[in-house]
């Protein structure tokens, strides 16, 4: 059986894994193994998913599960994206419970979910569910996401979605192949994104890696010719995981490079400086 949701196309054969931990072949069908299965869960300020455009002020629900579709040795949250099943703590969490306990939360704040934390979308019939059931309750959906995802599940889900905060990891296909990804995709998910719901995008600045001028420069020149008030998150980096030999961002590197987005769009943010 071949998994279609994203571009690995993971060929499995009975009781095989998926590249993301998270999708197998079961009695001759793909199915995901973190179906209901969470690992996270808090009420968050929306801010931090980073929104800063989208209901600035309010909280939300934010849930996720395990495994990931790329391999970032840069992870921010790599206890979980790295994992399978089986390998952790897990509540069982149906659609319904989740969708009732946005609900039970509306006095504070909460707007509705955001699905983040590991890679939400291999999770993608428990995404499309809840938040069928979200939508029904009159709240929001979010999706945290690195948009790897390919082009008829992902116009199938949006129609759900409220908002979206798209990683885009850096501007240059060799970025992505060192991180199993594939650029052209991504692309094609903000676009896409963009025309259905609100998006804003995030990229973690690593030194060495993403951070020449040329590259911002490029990036923002694209995210304008969609739209120039698309909000660009960039991120300062700070060792993680396999990346631990790098030294954080140099603050002064991600308030230039903001300065060289500000050129071409309208609304640049920093993070973690």
């Amino acid at each position: 059986m071949i998994c279609e949701l994203c571009f690995h196309h993971c060929n499995l054969s009975e009781g095989q894994t998926g590249f993301c931990r998270a999708r197998a072949c079961r009695n001759g069908a793909i199915v995901p193994l973190n179906y209901g299965k969470i690992t996270s869960l808090a009420l968050d300020p929306i801010e931090k998913k980073p929104l800063r455009r989208f209901h600035p002020g309010s909280q939300i629900l934010s849930v996720g599960s395990f495994g990931c579709n790329l391999r970032c040795p840069f992870c921010q949250n790599h206890e979980i994206s790295m994992s399978g099943d089986g390998e952790l703590e897990a509540a069982e969490v149906s659609p319904e419970a989740l969708a009732d306990k946005a609900l039970e939360l509306r006095p504070y704040d909460n707007i509705g979910v955001a699905y983040t934390y590991n890679e939400p979308l291999i999770g993608y019939e428990y995404v499309r569910d809840c938040a069928a059931l979200v939508r029904e309750r009159g709240m929001v959906n979010v999706l945290v996401t690195n948009g790897t995802i390919e082009e008829a599940p992902w116009r199938e889900l949006l129609p759900l979605i409220d908002a979206a905060n798209i990683d885009l990891k850096g501007f240059t296909q060799e970025c992505y192949q060192r991180l199993g990804g594939d650029l052209e995709t991504v692309k094609r998910s903000i676009v896409l994104a963009a025309e259905r719901c609100h998006v804003e995008v995030t990229t973690l600045l690593i030194p060495d890696e993403n951070d020449s001028e040329e590259e911002i420069r490029s990036l923002s020149q694209w995210l304008a010719s969609i739209d120039q008030n698309i909000p660009l998150h960039l991120s300062r980096f700070f060792p993680r995981y396999r990346m631990m030999d790098r030294p954080p961002t140099p603050v002064e590197r991600v308030y230039h490079l903001a300065d060289v987005a500000r050129e071409y769009l309208s609304f640049v943010y920093t993070g973690n400086c």
